[in-house]
């Protein structure tokens, strides 16, 4: 018997394209909602041509990440038959997605003012780059967002250009705050039967997720800068050379860094005054690092790891993709899930992370293919 889904009795409608609303609508599908993506005809969300890669069937990969257990239907916005059949969908759901710029579903009538009249108990959210005021206007991509948001800034080697993370992560970030907001939404209407709205923008929530570097700023006035490897407030902290190869340190209080110099074969380290203290270590980052590289030539990566990790000292390799999907199967984190489609062909996509020992995430269906216009 299937386990009961925790969202089970949730109908939402996904106007949404590209990345954050998708991965918003995905995750809540993954939970048990059913989930209805509206679409362009003939056309699709825009990812559906963003490739390579493609699958063997010549579908991008990039679609099929963030929208399986979802069902497609094409409507035309842009004609009252469209909207007409919008509405049908909107009238049978608890929730409206969407992540037009400010202003588009207002103009087709598909706005929260229009709809939250007609259906007070509606959770309606919409996703937005930089707000509905005086960056309406600006377009939402996500490496104009890294940009503008500071995290190309602090992201790249202390004397090289800024660089973006190797993945649109303000949209993964924006998607994930959005479900959460959804969630909260409709605990409050559980209680109370009043529908909202739900606001989320990626500018917003980058400068959330800057975290200890956004506190820095707020509380102190401390502007990071791009420090490779490196992190602002903690050392060792960062990928060093050995003797074959390179290896990560990880060590993050006084008591892991004494079983690092231990390990190393330099014990006295620990009780040098520039190094005893995490503090210490981080005025004096520069000559740690020469000691520890000093110390790390001695031997390759891969004994050094071993020895570490015996020590009880994070410490690890650089792997590339391929080798992370490896090492969470070698735990038992099972990271694949298979998802047959109806041409007999297998869609193996990325688990969600979510365990819930009642109601977990089940996998239904494979992303859509484009409904025929």
């Amino acid at each position: 018997m299937e386990p009961p889904a925790a969202l089970g009795d949730l109908t939402i409608v996904d106007f949404s394209r590209v990345l954050a609303g998708p991965l918003a609508t995905m995750v809540l599908a993954d939970l048990g909602a059913t989930v209805i993506k509206v679409e362009r005809p003939g056309i699709g969300d825009d990812t559906r041509a963003w490739g390579p890669p493609f699958d063997e069937r010549g579908e991008a990969t990039y679609f099929q990440a963030v929208n399986r257990n979802k069902s497609s239907e094409a409507i035309d916005l842009g004609t009252p038959d469209g909207t007409a059949r919008a509405r049908e969908l909107i009238a049978h759901a608890d929730v409206v997605v969407e992540n037009f710029r400010p202003g588009v579903m207002d103009r087709l009538g598909l706005g929260w003012d229009t709809l939250s009249a007609e259906d007070p108990k509606l959770v309606y959210c919409s996703i937005t780059g930089f707000g509905a005021g005086p960056g309406a206007a600006l377009p939402g991509y996500d490496l104009l967002v890294q940009a503008l948001g500071g995290l190309m800034s602090i992201t790249g080697e202390a004397d090289g250009e800024p660089q973006k993370v190797g993945v649109a992560l303000v949209d993964v970030i924006a998607g994930l705050f959005a479900s959460t907001g959804i969630l909260a939404a409709l605990h409050h209407r559980a209680r109370t039967g009043e529908g909202q709205r739900v606001e989320v923008n990626l500018l917003s929530s980058l400068l959330a997720a800057l975290v200890n570097q956004g506190s820095a700023y707020t509380l102190a006035g401390a502007v990071g800068q791009r420090m490779g490897n490196a992190h602002p407030s903690i050392a060792p902290y960062e990928l060093l050379p050995t003797g074959n190869g390179d290896l990560v340190l990880a060590v993050g209080n006084d008591r892991q860094f004494a079983a690092l110099c231990e390990t190393l074969g330099a014990p006295e380290l620990a009780h040098d005054a520039r190094f005893a203290t995490n503090g210490a270590r981080v005025a004096h980052r520069d000559a740690l690092r020469t000691e520890l590289t000093t110390l790390l030539a001695a031997r390759g990566a891969a004994t050094w790891i071993a020895k570490l990790s015996a020590a009880g000292v994070p410490a690890g390799q650089v792997n590339d993709v391929a080798g992370a999907f490896a090492l969470a199967g070698s735990l038992g984190l099972d990271p694949i899930v298979e998802l047959p489609r109806a041409d007999g062909t297998i869609a193996r996509l990325t688990r969600n992370p979510i365990r819930l020992s009642a109601t977990p995430p089940t996998y239904r269906c494979a992303p859509p293919t484009l409904p025929a216009p």
